[in-house]
């Protein structure tokens, strides 16, 4: 069985959707090592994003536009490849001869383009919908993604099929001592501070975050911790370091930009509180990563990020500054309570993994592709670099 996979979200940055696929990869090559496959990537060389995944997928070269690479690139190396399917994320090329499975992590495109640039929120809504429409199976991440996919589109609920992240297992607790001394070297940071992670996004609610730090602080002017913000710049970046910049307490809020894995690993460990205020998620990963590394989590009550949280985390509601205000500062004054979501939090990030994911995501292209399921293999696969076909 030969699988294609547009990775074009390898090595650039692109959050959720890079690392969705970079882990599948790994996954794939230790769980069916008779499969063959195929990667279609945009970032070469040296970039270390790339040099984890493993060098048995091959690597074919996509334009990094998206109206080169959607238009007729991918068509042709489609053609050219002739694999059993083609898994994307979003977006199928305009013309595909091989049955198409794609991962779909949210709509809020649909359900709220005011997140979006006008244009961005235009192109997902009609080639979403067309990708959808011609898709042999759909992914969600969530049962909240999966139900949104299905009333918006008006899909047969068979064709849909929810098969959740998984956290990696880079992200762990390690000593908290040894994590502030990497966080005090790389950015300097020296005080306590409680961290968000996620691009600079409307969605995000890095405002909202914002606003009730500033209510914590006024409550209990004894704390002396810092308001983390971790996550690259977006269209919207502006408006949030503006609102950060006119705070009253401008002096203790630090916007980052993007980090990798290896400082994010550090940032979670080293905080006191995890808060990730977002109005609208498809699954919510930054919450689980945070919990496997220990860390006692405030999030929001709505979409996804309630469904995978479960009961592990404080929850409010991310429109009430109040609610979110007193969330963080419950954690923040009560170290039984931080130690008690610290617990609970670990065992629920333990459920969530990409074995559980890439075998499940496994079954679905066998199914596309009629073909027996691979059985797992005991050994591990080298982390070596792409080979360019």
């Amino acid at each position: 069985m030969r699988i294609s996979v547009d990775a074009h979200a390898l090595g650039r940055h692109l959050t959720g959707n890079e690392v969705y696929i970079r882990n599948l990869l790994i996954k794939f090559a230790e769980m069916a090592p008779e499969a063959e496959f195929v990667a279609y990537a945009s970032t070469f060389g040296s970039n270390p994003h790339m040099r984890v995944v493993p060098r048995s997928v091959s690597q074919v070269a996509v334009s990094r536009n998206p109206f080169a690479r959607l238009g007729w690139q991918m068509s042709r190396c489609v053609a050219s490849d002739r694999p059993s399917l083609l898994h994307v994320q979003y977006t199928a090329p305009l013309y595909c001869p091989v049955p198409i499975v794609v991962t779909v992590h949210d709509v809020s495109f649909v359900d709220h383009p005011e997140y979006f640039t006008w244009f961005r929120a235009q192109q997902l809504r009609l080639t979403v919908r067309r990708t959808v429409g011609r898709a042999a199976r759909v992914i969600a991440p969530s049962d909240f993604s999966r139900s949104s996919i299905i009333a918006t589109y008006g899909l047969d609920p068979e064709r849909v099929v929810t098969i959740p992240n998984g956290v990696s297992t880079s992200f762990r607790s390690v000593a908290k001592d040894l994590a502030k001394q990497r966080i005090l070297r790389r950015f300097g940071l020296r005080a306590p501070y409680v961290l968000t992670v996620g691009d600079l996004q409307p969605r995000k609610n890095q405002l909202g975050l914002i606003k009730a730090f500033e209510e914590v602080l006024k409550l209990e002017p004894q704390l002396p911790h810092h308001l983390v913000l971790a996550g690259q710049d977006t269209w919207f970046a502006d408006k949030i370091r503006a609102a950060a910049a006119r705070s009253a307490f401008a002096d203790r809020i630090h916007l980052l930009g993007w980090v990798g894995d290896e400082e994010l690993l550090h940032l979670y460990n080293a905080c006191d509180v995890f808060a990730f205020p977002s109005f609208y998620e498809g699954f919510g990963l930054p919450v689980l990563e945070a919990m496997a590394c220990g860390t006692p989590v405030a999030c929001s009550n709505q979409t996804a990020t309630y469904e995978v949280a479960d009961s592990c985390a404080l929850t409010f509601d991310p429109s009430s500054t109040v609610e979110m205000m007193h969330c963080i500062r419950d954690l923040l004054i009560n170290p039984d309570l931080r130690a008690r979501m610290s617990r609970l939090g670990q065992q629920r990030a333990a459920r969530f993994t990409w074995d559980s994911a890439a075998r499940r995501t496994l079954a679905v292209y066998c199914e596309v592709a009629g073909q027996a399921q691979p059985q797992p293999q005991p050994h591990k696969t080298r982390s070596q670099p792409l080979i360019v076909r």
